[in-house]
């Protein structure tokens, strides 16, 4: 009575076996790419990656990639070897094939001297005997600015104006002012524009009324989270009227005393020869040290004169 059973339970086994290897083999090839962002810094390399699912050689398929429009091919890989004089002219000669891991069925393309062009979709393909597949992929191509600078414009009427500028980003970065709590202080205004090589160069204004504290431009790049900032520090007289009043009152004088001296110079020699002594006097006003000494003489007369107004309240 034991010998059926046992027939039975072994023809059970085998069906459940052939059926696990009917669903194995009947799984759909597919080319598939590692998950996360593909990105690169321009002038660096990128590293294309895609396989099969599940995993087996292809050692004998043919494999390219293009862009993802289909409109350009960048590297065709057929026959056990690279293809040459296929790939469009600005891929030649910065491509690499990472074949190493071919027999799993797994294959990496390196672009070399990355630039902003290189920006945007590509597909992978494998194409064997009984089988075609591709996949889409995204390349992230980002360029971290240079120096950012915070520059001081001429006071207006209503306060001062604060400008801050970095160029050199892509894509288009982030750009805001932040206070010395790190908060977000709106901008007055903010423009952005692009060179030749397509990288961006931004420029953000800020008007600042009565009020002095610590400023910072930040700028960020969205794809690789790296920022840039820089602060500046403005003291509370810079929005005092009377204080930039006094400034200009004896700014433009000497100004004006060295570009006269300067030019009234320069004409007497041109035109006539001046007597010694005049000539002397001439070239001595218009050295450096008695221009140095007259901006001295300037920035004193200036505190002595507004100090003792400070104090009493007048200005």
């Amino acid at each position: 009575m034991m010998e059926p059973t046992s027939s039975y339970f072994s023809g059970y086994c085998m069906c459940l076996i052939l059926l696990q290897m009917m669903t194995l083999t009947s799984e759909k090839l597919m080319v598939t790419v590692p998950k996360g962002h593909f990105v690169a810094r321009v002038g660096g390399q990128a590293a294309l990656s895609c396989q099969l699912s599940p995993p087996q050689s292809a050692e004998h398929m043919e494999v390219r990639w293009f862009r993802g429009d289909n409109s350009q091919l960048v590297y065709l890989y057929r026959g056990g070897h690279e293809v040459n004089g296929e790939a469009a002219p600005e891929y030649i000669n910065r491509t690499e094939f990472v074949k190493e891991a071919m027999g799993e069925g797994k294959v990496t393309l390196k672009i070399h001297n990355v630039s902003i062009s290189d920006n945007g979709p590509y597909r992978c393909s494998f194409k064997g005997t009984d089988f075609s597949d591709a996949t889409g992929m995204n390349l992230h191509v980002a360029a971290l600015g240079l120096e950012t600078q915070i520059h001081v414009q001429v006071p207006v009427s209503d306060g001062l104006v604060v400008e801050c500028n970095s160029g050199g980003w892509f894509p288009q970065p982030q750009m805001e002012w932040r206070n010395s709590r790190g908060e977000v202080v709106p901008y007055s205004s903010k423009s952005y524009s692009q060179d030749g090589a397509r990288l961006f160069h931004m420029k953000m204004t800020l008007l600042l009324r009565n009020r002095s504290e610590s400023i910072m431009c930040y700028v960020s790049n969205a794809v690789t989270g790296e920022e840039k900032r820089t602060s500046i520090i403005l003291a509370s007289a810079l929005f005092n009227k009377d204080y930039l009043r006094v400034n200009v009152l004896f700014s433009v004088p000497c100004i004006i005393f060295n570009v006269h001296v300067s030019y009234y110079s320069k004409k007497e020699h041109i035109h006539r020869r001046p007597p010694p002594c005049t000539l002397q006097c001439l070239h001595g006003l218009n050295s450096m040290p008695a221009q140095f000494l007259f901006c001295i003489i300037c920035s004193a007369t200036l505190l002595i004169v507004y100090v003792p107004f400070r104090t009493r309240g007048k200005w």
